[in-house]
């Protein structure tokens, strides 16, 4: 069974209240009503004890014609029906009706007065001779019938202008209830979607905030209980994969050191028997097989020495070391060997030395790796730039190269093992850079530079 919605409710307390409010203004129509017909006879009362005074002189002189005067004059007055005058014997005097009574103006009501006299009497007083404390003689009495159909068709009229503005209340109550049950259950009912479509997993959807400040405050509190959600999410997306990143690349060591241990005793005994060729045959490395096969020996070594480096990360032995000093005696080792001969290397380090708590070893393969990457993707063409600063507790280093740049799908993979765009490159190279890094709570990161070539960046912490 379907729950009834707030717009319901609202307007269910819209029809209570606006039932009680008309049954309070039938109530009050109803009152009107009497106190119209209290005042009335009230008014008629007095009327039949002032022509009462006036006739006592008529009725006890019997004259007749004053006494039909007096009957029509009260005529006169609107909804008076009929005047009689009868002697106390019960005779009637005098008996006026109105002309315009045709029978048709509904129950006539009648009041009836005694005719007194009295010695002593103020008889410009209407009230009655007992009222007025003295004692009196009953010479007669008056007697008026009344309609009170003026009076109903009053009522009826107001009570007619009332059912209208009653039904026109009614409706625009019942209009303005609807439109203000929509406006406020609006909001309410974003929510109830927003909350259903975040069950279904959608954590990007938010909520506009309602004209209310309390629908305003709850949409604000719902939104962020979304922003906490998500970064919930994305943190423990994150977790996750670094999780399996670290699984991974525990994997990828362990088969990293049984095929460096597979390989390098097969190696070792190649080189012998190479070395005993080259006896037994009187050759030398000029030959141009020889060469080959030296050369590929070689690559091989270091390509083993490769995978037992990131297979079996050495502990950083920490000690204060100048790292502005380290990368200069870098740069010096590069431009003596055949990669580095003719690169323009351009130094822009601070003029005093910046000493750290860092692993000189470990830093020293760090800065070999990413210029020996940096002389690869350039190709010989133009230089190597390598700018060193301070910035508070840190110290950053860019080195920047003239090459292709690194692909943007590429820059976030860069530095995962085994991830090489090169036909001879092993891919650990800067896996073996950041790893290190890392272990001196510092970062590593690339970038392509808006000119062309890419920008490798290295933070370190000066306080280790």
């Amino acid at each position: 069974m379907k729950r009834v919605g707030i717009h319901i409710w609202l307007i269910l307390a819209a029809v209570i209240l606006m039932s009680s409010s008309l049954g309070a203004f039938f109530a009050g129509i109803s009152l009107f009503s009497d106190f119209a017909h209290k005042r009335f006879e009230e008014r008629t009362v007095f009327l039949a004890r002032y022509l009462a005074l006036n006739s006592e002189l008529g009725i006890l002189i019997g004259d007749h014609m004053m006494l039909a005067e007096l009957a029509e004059n009260l005529l006169s007055q609107e909804d008076i029906v009929r005047v009689e005058i009868t002697s106390r014997e019960g005779d009637q005097l005098t008996s006026v009706t109105s002309p315009a009574f045709h029978g048709n103006g509904g129950k006539l009501l009648r009041v009836v007065v005694p005719v007194e006299v009295k010695g002593g009497a103020d008889r410009s007083n209407p009230l009655s001779l007992e009222e007025q404390g003295l004692p009196s003689e009953v010479i007669g009495q008056v007697s008026i019938d009344y309609t009170v159909a003026g009076i109903n068709a009053m009522v009826g009229v107001i009570r007619d202008r009332f059912y209208l503005l009653s039904a026109g209340f009614v409706t625009i109550s019942l209009l303005m209830f609807v439109l203000l049950s929509r406006f406020l259950a609006k909001p309410v009912r974003n929510l109830v979607f927003a909350a259903r479509e975040v069950a279904r997993g959608n954590l990007d959807l938010r909520v506009t905030p309602g004209n209310l400040s309390e629908t305003r405050e709850l949409a604000e509190a719902f939104n962020a209980m979304l922003d906490s959600l998500q970064q919930s999410k994305l943190a423990l997306e994150k977790a996750t994969q670094e999780m399996v990143r670290q699984k991974t690349l525990a994997e990828l060591g362990k088969f990293s050191m049984m095929i460096a241990h597979e390989v390098k005793n097969p190696l070792g005994i190649i080189k012998s028997s190479l070395d005993l060729l080259k006896q037994d045959l009187q050759l030398t490395s000029d030959n141009l097989l020889v060469d080959y096969i030296e050369d590929e020996i070689h690559r091989m070594n270091r390509l083993i020495e490769d995978f037992l480096s990131f297979a079996r990360p050495a502990s950083p032995s920490f000690r204060e070391s100048d790292i502005n000093q380290l990368i200069r005696e870098c740069v010096i080792r590069f431009e003596l060997q055949p990669l580095g001969n003719g690169v323009d290397f351009r130094l822009h380090l601070p003029e005093g030395g910046c000493l750290l708590k860092i692993d000189p070893d470990l830093m020293t393969r760090v800065f070999s790796n990413i210029l020996k990457n940096g002389l690869e993707m350039s190709r010989g063409q133009g230089g190597i730039d390598i700018v060193a600063e301070d910035r508070n507790n840190e110290w950053v280093c860019r080195v920047n190269d003239r090459g292709p740049g690194i692909h943007p799908a590429d820059l976030e993979r860069i530095f995962e093992p085994f991830f090489t765009k090169s036909a001879k490159g092993t891919g650990l190279g800067l896996a073996f850079a950041a790893q290190v890094v890392n272990g001196h709570n510092g970062r590593i990161e690339a970038e392509n530079l808006p000119g062309g070539g890419a920008s490798f960046i290295i933070t370190l912490p000066k306080e280790n």
